[in-house]
């Protein structure tokens, strides 16, 4: 819904401008993901937690690197949904006096944790396999293939109910999180078929680094776009040409300045600009229209439109550059 505000004049900021602020608070749009992942993580939590414990004995018993490695990295993804879980939770409290956008940005800080952790732990399964390498160690092919094999459906029925929601960054997170375990089991077992079919044990930690360089390469993206997104950087999805050209082609617009785009949180953005309108104040009507277009066609939710009749030069916050 659009929220069209009065028009204010605040001299002492930019001149006698007339300013106008026009919200619309959609979602993120273009997902189709249940609103509430609560069942899911839940669910994921306790099934991984249980596996986590069996892995860690069966690995201690098959004296597998492989298994124990893949057992510390499910611990750690246990609380990587822990996180996921309560930042998602946090997302859906209301805003306060202090904190006006509500907790909705922690949904990107999780994400940013998420990727960070399954990094580190990746850093840990290389370097026991580095050091597996030179001290081989012999390790039971067929308890291997056996647990390894239950950690590939728990995790990927598990990834499966985060799939729907991979439209939101901290959902995503913890989709490739257990989407990442599915894949360390599948080269658990194949380590497991071929140490049993040669009795080479240096398989195992072979296996291990090249599902860690797997991961690794899946794991990037995430960190580098929450990463971005954390310090207030535009989507990835915006083109921020794109939206500017949207703008200035609005009827009777002639210039803008103080163009953001940010997110609030890994499912909305929010957009706030200066628009010049020398013939006057366009209405309500403009407000509605343009905030419509830009929910439309690229997905921002949350916009903050100001008109100024005059040369946007004597605006303090004009040109862009000027925060």
């Amino acid at each position: 819904m659009t929220h069209p505000h009065p028009h204010h004049d605040h001299s002492a900021e930019c001149g006698h401008h007339h300013h106008d602020h026009d919200h619309d608070h959609g979602a993120l749009g273009h997902t189709h993901a249940p609103a509430d992942f609560g069942r899911a993580f839940a669910v994921g939590i306790a099934l991984n937690t249980a596996f986590v414990l069996v892995e860690a004995g069966f690995g201690m018993t098959a004296n597998s690197m492989a298994l124990l490695a893949d057992a510390g990295h499910n611990l750690s993804d246990v609380l990587a949904l822990v996180v996921a879980w309560v930042a998602d939770r946090a997302a859906k409290r209301p805003p306060t006096a202090r904190y006006t956008y509500g907790f909705a940005a922690s949904s990107i800080l999780a994400a940013l944790f998420n990727a960070l952790v399954l990094l580190v732990a990746v850093g840990a399964i290389a370097l026991e396999a580095v050091q597996r390498l030179t001290h081989p160690e012999p390790v039971s092919g067929p308890i291997m293939i056996a647990v390894a094999g239950v950690g590939i459906l728990i995790n990927g029925a598990t990834a499966y109910a985060f799939a729907r929601g991979s439209g939101d960054l901290n959902i995503r997170g913890a989709y490739l999180h257990m989407l990442t375990d599915a894949v360390i089991s599948a080269g658990v077992v194949v380590a497991g078929v071929a140490v049993s079919a040669t009795g080479w044990t240096w398989i195992d930690p072979v296996v291990s680094l090249i599902v860690g360089a797997v991961v690794v390469r899946g794991t990037w993206g995430l960190f580098t776009e929450s990463a971005a997104l954390s310090l207030a950087a535009a989507p990835a999805h915006v083109d921020l040409v794109a939206v500017r050209a949207a703008l200035l082609a609005r009827p009777g617009v002639t210039a803008l300045h103080d163009l953001h785009v940010w997110a609030m949180s890994t499912t909305q953005t929010a957009l706030t600009a200066h628009l010049l309108v020398p013939t006057g104040h366009p209405g309500d009507a403009f407000l509605h229209e343009t905030a419509d277009l830009l929910a439309e066609r690229f997905a921002i939710g949350h916009t903050t439109l100001q008109i100024e009749t005059t040369d946007g030069d004597h605006c303090r916050l004009a040109p862009d550059t000027v925060l």
